[in-house]
Formats: structure tokens, C-alpha cells, sequence
């Protein structure tokens, strides 16, 4: 994202001074950041929370497209899903 760990620590709010060591615990896995850190990371990157659980490429690139769909386009595309429609 184009974003040292620091600076997206600080801009979510973390100390200047641990705002490093506390992101770089949370993206090697040592400690899991608590939701409401998640939304303001996820908020920071322009990415729906549920990015962050995805175990793929592919579901983190749809769980980002699905997010910026209006709610009408989200319905279709459920239906469509649903129906197993050719695409």
C-alpha cells in the first residue's frame, strides 16, 4: 500500500513511539489487532474488514470489488450467484 508500518500505526491513532512495533506485531501474526483497530485499518486502506481474513488473493480482490458495489448490484449479484447463472 505504499505506506510504512509507523505511518499507518499513526494515522490509526497508535503512539508515535510503538506505533512500528505494535503494526509489525500485527502483520507477522504475534498479536491480532481488536476490531475496532481492524475498522480503523481497514478504513485507512480502503478496504472492507473481512479483506484481512481472506486466504486468498482471489477473495481478498472480490471481497474488495463486492464492498464498493451499491446495494442494488450486491442483490443481483447474490441472485445471480445463487442461480448458478452462466456468466
Amino acid at each position: 500500500m505504499k505506506i510504512s508500518q509507523k505511518d499507518l500505526g499513526i494515522k490509526i491513532g497508535i503512539d508515535p513511539s510503538s506505533a512500528s512495533g505494535r503494526m509489525n506485531h500485527y502483520e507477522t501474526g504475534r498479536h491480532m489487532p481488536d476490531l475496532d483497530t481492524l475498522k480503523k485499518l481497514a478504513k485507512e486502506l480502503d478496504v472492507p474488514v473481512n479483506y484481512f481474513f481472506c486466504e486468498t488473493e482471489e477473495n481478498a480482490t472480490l471481497a474488495c470489488l463486492i464492498d464498493k458495489l451499491d446495494d442494488e448490484t450486491k442483490r443481483k449479484l447474490i441472485q445471480l450467484l445463487e442461480n448458478k447463472t452462466e456468466f
